[in-house]
């Protein structure tokens, strides 16, 4: 994949609010002659901000509900007669996971637009909007007991224990004395203050985060974070999370 704005990829700081901690995880890709019904179809399905079309092996282009009302409800068109790639909207801008927040944001207003594709190593993994990067709070500091352990297969293998030291609905920094290497998939059992009910939710270890040691903190000093990004998790656990990261959060970074 190409992207628009090529860059050289850098060594991402774990304390600075970076696109994979914002964006919407997963990507939905249709090629250009489906139906705009089916494609409808796909977004209601999938609750997507967008689809990403991909008209041909260099020729990309999204399709929102705006296009569909814009372009094919308002002429009064018939959408089950009309191909994709006809109302796509292009060209595609992309960002690397790894990007500070600032970057997006500088991205979308020099470009005009309000959805970034996100890629790691050139691969789409997500979705940035607009009002992801106004709506959504940067993380929240906290310090959460929690067990950590990895994915083996699709069983949860030996638990380890765990405090989270950054939180938000798409992923979390995690302080353990457990080695985990990038790419392992794990799970991270928790239980937020206020709420009593128990998360469980799986995750990857972020690539290209080097360990982060904190001292001055007690029961910590001296323990490694891993930067763990959401896979998987319910629309149910993602609002729960939400809610309690933006009532958490000092009022300063609720629009960051």
């Amino acid at each position: 994949m190409i992207h628009p704005n090529d860059q050289q990829p850098k060594t991402p700081n774990p304390k600075l609010t970076v696109v994979a901690h914002m964006m919407t995880p997963g990507v939905v890709q249709i090629p250009g002659d489906i139906s705009v019904t089916e494609a409808a179809t796909l977004l209601e399905r999938e609750q997507m901000p967008c689809l990403l079309v991909k008209d041909t092996e260099l020729h990309f282009g999204l399709m929102t509900p705006a296009d569909i009302v814009k372009k094919v409800v308002a002429l009064g068109l018939a959408p089950d007669d009309i191909e994709v790639r006809a109302i796509m909207s292009h060209p595609v801008h992309f960002i690397e996971y790894d990007r500070a927040a600032d970057e997006a944001t500088t991205l979308m207003m020099s470009s005009g637009a309000p959805i970034l594709i996100v890629t790691k190593q050139e691969q789409p993994v997500g979705v940035l909007t607009a009002r992801d990067l106004v709506l959504s709070p940067k993380r929240c500091q906290t310090r959460v007991p929690a067990t950590i352990g990895v994915m083996d297969s699709h069983s949860p293998g030996a638990q380890h224990q765990a405090i989270i030291v950054q939180l938000s609905h798409v992923g979390a920094m995690v302080q353990t004395a457990t080695l985990l290497l990038p790419g392992t998939r794990v799970f991270l059992r928790f239980t937020l203050p206020d709420l009593t009910a128990p998360l469980t939710v799986t995750g990857t270890i972020l690539e290209d985060y080097d360990p982060v040691y904190e001292s001055g903190r007690a029961g910590t000093t001296g323990s490694p974070s891993v930067d763990v990004q959401f896979t998987g998790l319910s629309p149910a656990d993602q609002s729960r999370i939400k809610a309690w990261v933006l009532q958490n959060s000092p009022k300063s970074t609720d629009l960051a």
